[in-house]
């Protein structure tokens, strides 16, 4: 076999295989974009979507009642449990009995446990943030579950976001004293 004629080929099915993985993507995208905050270990939107029966089996064993479920308006995920930080944070459970209540695999523990769980992405507004002021404060840091992993004070005693910690719980964003909050919890995308 010619060399050229077995590399073009490769050259082509790569390509090919590269086009249809975005063209996967950029689809699950628009039928199921992700619009809500969703339980540890929850798996990609659209299997999420797919293998999710609306028990509500993660809802109930949930201590602290973060994970409500999506509104009727939510289309294709009414129903499906979902977390609103601005209600009722995820307080990072160690041993996740949400996930491990789901039957269906719309929610798995990871086997690191939280080391590979992202809920959200953390933001902070210095700007708003009574401690770039002059005003000493630090309940942020204090009430975050992860600790100085994702979120601690420097020694202006300013908080220092760590995205490599944080898991996007929002306890941080519900505790911040000032209104709104300094902090804000953005959507993985």
């Amino acid at each position: 076999m010619d060399t050229r004629a077995s590399d073009r080929r490769g050259f082509f099915r790569e390509s090919f295989d590269r086009l249809l993985r975005e063209v996967t993507v950029r689809t699950e995208q628009r039928v199921a974009p992700r619009r809500y905050f969703r339980p540890p270990g929850a798996a990609a939107e659209l299997a999420f979507l797919a293998s999710c029966t609306r028990c509500g089996d993660c809802i109930d064993v949930c201590p602290v009642h973060a994970i409500i479920k999506a509104p009727p308006s939510a289309g294709l995920a009414a129903g499906t449990p979902m977390i609103d930080p601005a209600i009722q944070a995820c307080v990072v459970c160690a041993d996740m009995p949400c996930a491990q209540a789901c039957e269906t695999g719309a929610l798995v523990p990871p086997p690191d446990g939280w080391g590979s769980v992202h809920l959200g992405t953390l933001e902070l507004d210095p700007e708003r943030c009574i401690t770039f002021h002059g005003v000493p404060c630090g309940v942020c840091a204090r009430a975050c579950p992860v600790g100085e992993r994702a979120l601690a004070l420097d020694g202006a005693g300013h908080p220092v976001l760590k995205p490599e910690g944080c898991v996007g719980c929002g306890v941080c964003v519900t505790a911040c004293v000032t209104s709104p909050s300094s902090l804000r919890l953005s959507l993985l995308t």
